[in-house]
């Protein structure tokens, strides 16, 4: 049987809006084992991204409890968070989030910077995984020389870098073509299958479509948790 490493429970998360506080989410609970792929969805003003940013450990719930990988990170001070979000979490965004003026190697290299890794170790692993995406050739160039698929898939190579519990992806294919599209969540099929747990947020049916459980959101609430596949 395979160990949780998402254990919510009890999350809410409200916002001050002038005088009143919006209630965004509403009471989730949640466990995720490890090696799952798992799609979360939602109309807009469902809670997915406040949800996401919490998983992510990029905010702090409200009230209820959150384990990560062991750890209870809805206890934890910033910088405790920010070691958290390094060490345990790679990241994938919509909009890439690359350094425009550094090398693919470079911005792969960058999480290994923050988390003490020498340059040699740091050199061997990004080329490592620039290989593992496919861009083995593309190593020199900057994120303009890229295409946008180029682009996404050194930003999946850079949430690959630090061997994290967890892969993030905040809808991954939005700024991209349908073939590119296919050929990135056909990376992220990979990767899973290489033993990593992915999470994908998305509003498009046919990416969340490659997930093999899809929970869905509404109004601050967990509406349907399926199995797909």
């Amino acid at each position: 049987m395979s160990k949780p490493i998402i254990e919510i429970k009890g999350i809410t998360r409200d916002f001050p809006l002038g005088e009143e506080i919006v209630h965004v989410l509403k009471g989730i609970d949640l466990t995720i084992n490890k090696g799952e792929y798992v799609a979360l969805m939602g109309p807009s003003g469902s809670g997915k991204s406040t949800l996401m940013n919490i998983l992510g450990c990029l905010d702090t719930p409200t009230s209820g409890s959150y384990v990560l990988n062991g750890k209870h990170v809805s206890e934890m001070h910033d910088d405790e968070l920010a070691e958290i979000r390094n060490k345990e979490i790679g990241f994938v965004f919509q909009t890439f989030n690359l350094m425009p003026r550094t090398t693919a190697l470079d911005n792969v290299a960058l999480p290994m910077v923050y988390a003490g890794i020498n340059k040699e170790d740091r050199s061997n692993r990004a080329t490592e995984v620039l290989t593992q995406v496919g861009l083995q050739d593309r190593m020199d160039h900057k994120p303009n020389q890229l295409s946008g698929g180029q682009r996404q898939r050194v930003a999946v190579a850079r949430a690959l870098v630090n061997h994290p519990a967890m892969i993030l992806a905040d809808e991954p294919t939005g700024n991209l073509d349908s073939k590119t599209s296919v050929e990135i969540m056909n990376l992220f099929d990979e990767i899973h299958a290489n033993g990593n747990t992915v999470i994908l947020v998305t509003h498009e049916e046919d990416i969340a479509a490659h997930a093999h459980r899809i929970i869905r959101l509404r109004d601050g609430m967990i509406e349907t948790d399926v199995k797909n596949k």
